[in-house]
């Protein structure tokens, strides 16, 4: 039976060669991906530019966000409609206004400055009503901006931080409206992805980059901006990227790309071959669920390009790390945010356990502030989803300027953090529309197994049979995965019992306690119950006095060596008046007696576990949400990559 969130909650192809003047570097070949942040749009042509911009942002909705809005000219006159909400609601809006416009840029806006409200919306303007600005990314140094130029008479009418990049434009527009911005910018600490546009000059859009993707996309006297392709597939296939630091400046005939000091930069095309329909939910009510079906494909796909055709070996050939280099790390760091840091704790073990080789799990957020113990003989690991997760962005900078080599783990091709690391491997999790990670992480734990793999063949602390015995139990884990599907039902029946709960406690030990993490994240954000994940033996330190009558504590049983003390631990829980739902691999009768509940997985050897906990527990949060009428796919205020701090 479905239940509603009332019930529950009671309140809450090719072109013309085209003039391309451009200001650096060549860039290297692509392969195409997708990225994804929250949005910002923009065109030029002989379109209608408003219907343009309604169209691009539809496809980023998937993104998360709370308000929206446009700037375009109108009989060479800025006009900004902006409201709090969805799209739906602004175009509907705009129906009957009559605009017809070749140029204007579009946002939608996850509130981080300001509340969700008309006014905090972008696009932003000047005191003037001549400049227009659409931003993803956070100034910094906004309050100590703002403070100035409110000093010089500036009136400003939003809470953002947005805000302050078209009063500085105002400031040094002397006629020139890359002058001005470039000039703007200097004064600017932080990060932005932003598109200008004025009256004063109605033929060009302008664009910037710092540490957020701008896009160009090429047409036959039309061209494009956005910060996601996505967005851009509607309309060509054929784009520029725009790298860290540089502007572009856009008019009919031309893009012209430059870096900071002004210098054009030489920019190479690049053609994109992905089919949007891949975002498309193929029949399913989500995008989180189809992802979740999608995963045992995925993997199958991913461990066959990276094994030798007889499946006894491995093979990365993203990686450039000779036998001496990897036998010459003395530790590896392993930096990520959220769901990635999850992941990296399977690494963790898995390194340590089979490379025999020291490892450290950081939060990237806090990795640059503890000024960490680097040299150059440490391997840093950095795993993103995205590529353009700021605070590991930030963690791969600490880690040059300390010596160390850097290797990338992500999805997205061409990412901010393929271009700065020594070394990339690709996860191919292919495009992931949900915010609530899930073949993304499953992606991310098999390239952590494989490396760990190829790690310990090279250091020689595993054999080839031994190596041959785990590629195996690999390769089994898609077939593994789909027996889980097949019974998710099972699951669903299990959540409808647990969804009223206001708590939930995820217990484990050793590669258990990692899923126990990402499995109370995945609670939190879609289904919005408070989540927390505890190492089992860390209980009675703490924790144990929380246990109320019925709280729900999901507890991972699928390590064979730990299982009698965690049942111990369930026991505890118990007593307590505590519920107990079992996560354990086929049928153990110490577990089937202990817990209320059970969810079954398929028989397996303990080290693959994580693979099909993960899953479990993203199917069990996925049918909490629905049973308590959650945005499964766009929770509040989260979006699918962090660009912010």
């Amino acid at each position: 039976m479905r239940h509603h969130r009332e019930d529950v909650l009671k309140s809450e192809e090719q072109f013309p060669s085209q003039r391309v003047i451009c200001v650096g570097r060549p860039r290297r070949k692509h392969k195409e991906e997708n990225r994804g942040l929250s949005g910002i749009v923009g065109y030029l042509g002989q379109r209608d530019a408003v219907s343009v911009l309604f169209e691009g942002l539809k496809t980023l909705e998937y993104h998360g966000y709370d308000s929206v809005g446009l700037a375009y000219l109108q009989e060479m006159r800025l006009q900004v409609r902006k409201k709090a909400g969805k799209i739906a609601a602004l175009e509907k809006e705009m129906q009957d206004c009559g605009h017809r416009s070749p140029i204007g840029i579009g946002h939608i806006r996850l509130a981080t400055h300001g509340r969700p409200v008309d006014a905090n919306a972008h696009p932003h303007c000047d005191c003037t009503g001549k400049f227009a600005v659409v931003h993803n990314g956070i100034i910094e140094n906004s309050y100590e901006l703002r403070s100035k130029l409110e000093g010089k008479g500036h009136r400003f009418a939003s809470d953002t931080d947005t805000e302050v990049v078209a009063h500085l434009v105002e400031e040094f527009y002397q006629g020139d409206l890359l002058s001005a911005l470039r000039k703007a910018l200097e004064q600017v600490r932080g990060s932005y992805a932003l598109l200008l546009l004025s009256e004063d000059q109605p033929d060009r859009l302008l664009a910037a980059r710092k540490n957020n993707p701008v896009i160009v996309g090429l047409g036959q006297g039309e061209y494009f901006l956005a910060s996601d392709l996505p967005a851009l597939l509607p309309f060509t296939r054929d784009v520029y990227f725009i790298e860290e630091g540089e502007l572009a400046e856009i008019t009919a005939q031309s893009v012209r790309v430059v870096d900071g000091d002004g210098h054009t930069v030489k920019k190479e095309a690049f053609h994109v071959n992905w089919d949007l329909k891949a975002a498309e939910r193929g029949g399913y009510p989500h995008f989180m669920l189809k992802e979740i079906h999608e995963q045992p494909q995925m993997l199958k796909n991913t461990l066959g390009s990276r094994i030798t055709p007889s499946g006894d070996d491995i093979l990365i050939e993203d990686l450039s790390l000779t036998p001496e280099e990897i036998r010459g790390f003395s530790k590896i760091v392993i930096t990520a945010c959220g769901t990635s840091y999850h992941a990296g704790l399977v690494g963790k073990y898995l390194l340590e356990k089979w490379a025999r080789i020291p490892v450290e799990v950081d939060l990237a957020s806090e990795f640059r502030y503890r000024d960490p113990l680097l040299d150059p003989g440490n391997l840093v690991i950095v795993i993103s989803q995205s590529g353009e997760t700021s605070d590991t962005l930030a963690a791969v900078k600490e880690a040059r300027e300390k010596g160390c080599r850097i290797l990338a783990i992500t999805n997205v091709v061409d990412s901010t953090i393929t271009r700065e690391a020594d070394e990339v491997i690709y996860t191919w999790a292919g495009q992931e529309i949900s915010i609530a990670s899930t073949k993304a992480y499953t992606a991310q734990l098999q390239v952590l197994y494989l490396l760990s793999l190829l790690f310990a063949r090279e250091r020689g602390t595993m054999g080839g049979e031994e190596i041959r015995d785990k590629l195996s139990a690999l390769r089994q884990v898609p077939d593994l995965l789909e027996d889980i599907l097949k019974r998710e039902k099972d699951i669903e029946e299990i959540a409808g019992h647990y969804y009223t709960s206001k708590d939930f406690f995820y217990l484990g030990r050793g590669l258990d306690w990692a899923i126990a993490l990402e499995g109370a994240l995945k609670m939190k954000e879609t289904s919005y119950i408070h989540a927390e994940a505890y190492a089992a033996g860390e209980l009675k330190h703490g924790p144990l006095a929380l246990i109320t009558e019925g709280m729900p504590v999901v507890a991972l049983v699928t390590q064979h060596d730990l299982l009698e003390k965690l049942v111990a631990n369930v026991r505890g829980v118990k007593a307590r008046g505590g519920s107990a739902i079992g996560v354990v691999m086929g049928k153990n009768e110490l577990v089937d007696e202990t817990c209320d509940h059970i969810i079954h997985l398929p028989e397996a050897p303990s080290f693959v576990s994580p693979f099909l906990s993960a899953v479990a527990l993203q199917l069990f949060a996925y049918y909490i949400s629905c049973d308590r009428g959650c945005d499964v796919d766009t929770p509040r205020n989260l979006t699918k990559s962090v660009t912010v701090e």
